[in-house]
């Protein structure tokens, strides 16, 4: 980690060790979920399960329990352990998913962006899930709400996960979710949404130009992604980075492949990743495309092979996808 970062990082577990020596569960459920949400930006996954945890235990099936009569802290609880969950690979993370965004449903606006955020926008950009008619509904769901509650938070979590679903979706739906990650952009730059999700757009925006053939979009994504990782959004970084691999790859040119071949091994060396399950199924991924573009055959197929096994066993619907679709 950079000093910033870590010592962000040490104020949280110094803050968290606080709550729980207080000992008030009604306390700990209202004061944990921002801890948790920093562990898992900052790549800190066995934390952020733990307190999730201790956060579900505490909470005892109650939506209700942290003060809030509408704000479903125990639904975000279960979407912050979702994502732990399937980024290490553990189990029991598509159960959490379905909790969450049950309870969220009859959550208040911005609590129901949040859960929809951190079940449906990650799950779906990550390839873990599919943005099929289900997923748009509950999204649509969240943003109507977002919409009527004139709350710029939870209008832009809403913006973010509509915009993610529809870039995964046909051309025209695609177009749609472009304008959405225009328009969230202008609000993080407006300061009417969390600036950190400026290069999270860019990164989105610049891959949907590339896959529409503008290569000028290249030096976009790369600054976007140098920008995740200097401020340290492992798990967008990590994404981002996939997105910048496959774009330089499209080039072919030897300078775009000696810059794959730097960023892969960036990837498969950073100490915060391991043990990240969805990190190796990315790299399995980046490196079957890089023996190909390589015309190593051989290489190309026992990583293709390995990628798609994997994506089969975690279970993970949009790697499916793309490992069937690789030649």
């Amino acid at each position: 980690m950079n000093g910033r970062v870590a010592e962000a990082s040490r104020l949280v577990s110094e803050y968290m060790v606080l709550i729980e020596s207080i000992g008030d569960p009604t306390l700990t459920v209202r004061l944990a979920l921002l801890p948790i949400a920093v562990k898992i930006s900052t790549g800190e996954l066995a934390e952020a399960l733990r307190w999730s945890d201790m956060v579900i235990d505490l909470a005892e099936g109650d939506p209700a329990r942290g003060g809030y009569i509408r704000g479903s802290l125990l639904a975000s609880a279960y979407a912050l352990r979702c994502t732990a969950r399937w980024a290490l690979g553990y189990t029991g993370w598509r159960d959490d998913f379905n909790r969450a965004v049950a309870m969220a449903r009859d959550a208040d606006p911005l609590w129901q962006g949040v859960v929809i955020a951190y079940t449906y926008s990650l799950a779906i950009g990550c390839g873990v899930i599919a943005a099929d008619d289900a997923a748009l509904h509950d999204v649509d769901e969240a943003l109507q709400g977002a919409k009527r509650s004139a709350d710029d938070i939870a209008l832009g979590f809403a913006l973010y996960t509509k915009a993610v679903a529809l870039l995964h979706r046909d051309s025209a739906q695609r177009e749609r979710g472009l304008d959405l990650c225009r328009q969230l952009r202008e609000m993080a730059v407006d300061g009417r949404f969390y600036p950190t999700h400026v290069q999270v757009t860019d990164v989105w925006i610049a891959e949907e130009m590339i896959r529409r053939g503008d290569r000028d979009a290249v030096p976009l994504l790369r600054a976007s992604v140098d920008a995740l990782y200097s401020s340290e959004q492992l798990g967008y970084w990590l994404w981002g980075t996939g997105v910048l691999v496959e774009a330089l790859l499209e080039g072919g040119t030897d300078s775009d492949v000696q810059e794959v071949e730097a960023a892969v091994d960036r990837l498969s060396t950073h100490p915060m990743l391991d043990g990240w399950a969805w990190r190796d199924l990315i790299l399995l991924r980046l490196q079957a495309l890089l023996a190909r573009t390589r015309g190593d055959e051989v290489a190309y197929r026992d990583f293709a092979d390995r990628y798609r096994d994997m994506a089969t066993s975690l279970g993970f619907e949009g790697h499916i996808k793309s490992a069937e679709a690789m030649p």
